[in-house]
């Protein structure tokens, strides 16, 4: 039985593009929640006819429930998510990293690539979780790793991480709903 999942994003929304693509997968994305009203995702919402707005923090626990939302997707989302929201529902997030290693408040995107090669790591990679009232701190669901090339920028770091990302997030979150 596919799930009704609900992805939360703030930026260009490659992530979101990429689960919204996987149509053969056992979810069905229902909704797409930004913080940010000059997102990208907003346009991938409306290219696809997917219900979308700006969430500014109040209370949405009975809507979600309304549209049948059985998991909620992080997908670049950048804000800490109401432990309401995790009390409520399951919530998962990709981060940039391998965890517990650069996570926790300010550590996305470009800062932590930024801190994985000023700290002379040799792997860098993604880590897929579960969302709890603290950053970057609930269960592991996965990792993956990537050795770190000679010479590696924060740049080239950032888009290796990126194919990461796109090659696994969508396969473990059709995991999730499958178990569900």
């Amino acid at each position: 039985m596919r799930k009704n999942i609900a992805i939360f994003a703030s930026g260009e929304g490659s992530n979101a593009r990429k689960i919204i693509s996987k149509t053969t997968y056992e979810y069905d994305v229902k909704l797409i929640v930004t913080d940010n009203p000059n997102s990208g995702v907003i346009e991938i919402a409306k290219e696809n006819n997917i219900f979308h707005f700006v969430w500014g923090g109040e209370d949405i626990t009975d809507f979600l429930k309304k549209c049948d939302i059985q998991l909620i997707v992080l997908a670049g989302y950048l804000k800490k998510i109401p432990k309401y929201l995790t009390d409520s529902f399951k919530v998962i997030n990709i981060h940039p990293s391998l965890l517990p290693k650069y996570g926790g408040k300010g550590m996305y995107g470009m800062n932590v690539h930024k801190k994985v090669i000023e700290s002379g790591d040799m792997k860098s990679g993604i880590t897929i979780h579960f969302v709890n009232e603290k950053y970057d701190d609930g269960e592991i669901i996965a990792q993956k790793d990537l050795t770190l090339m000679k010479n590696e920028t924060p740049e080239s770091l950032q888009q290796r991480i990126k194919t990461l990302e796109h090659a696994y997030y969508s396969f473990f979150i059709n995991l999730i709903c499958i178990s569900l």
